[in-house]
């Protein structure tokens, strides 16, 4: 097995400190790097009837935007079939409200968790 690169792990650690972030506020963690053939799925957090689905962006700096504008209309298309790919496999998750945040980091600044990021439309 080939070791992770140094993008792959720093993804990863970004995605394990929003998850904490998350957990904080009382959300469980259903899924973590969910994947279809559709797309992927960073973390699927769930708090009483609603299912968080957090993409996780993370930049080194905020030259061309920052990592929340990183999240194109494309970006968007994606993780909602995705989403919806997880709700058809999933009745009791296809049951919850559905949230898309993001959850962007620039630098080494705090997480920037934009709740209800965008619609499903």
């Amino acid at each position: 097995m080939l070791a992770k690169t140094w993008r792959r792990r720093r993804g990863d650690d970004a995605e394990a400190r929003v998850q904490h972030h998350m957990e904080s506020h009382g959300y469980k963690l259903v899924h973590r790097n969910w994947q279809c053939r559709l797309g992927e799925l960073d973390l699927v957090m769930q708090r009483g009837d609603t299912l968080a689905i957090v993409e996780v962006r993370q930049r080194a700096n905020d030259n061309f935007g920052g990592a929340a504008a990183s999240v194109t209309t494309a970006k968007q298309r994606k993780l909602v079939q995705a989403t919806r790919a997880l709700l058809a496999q999933d009745a009791k998750l296809a049951q919850c409200n559905i949230r898309f945040d993001v959850a962007a980091i620039d630098g080494d600044a705090d997480i920037q968790w934009i709740e209800n990021a965008f619609d499903a439309a």
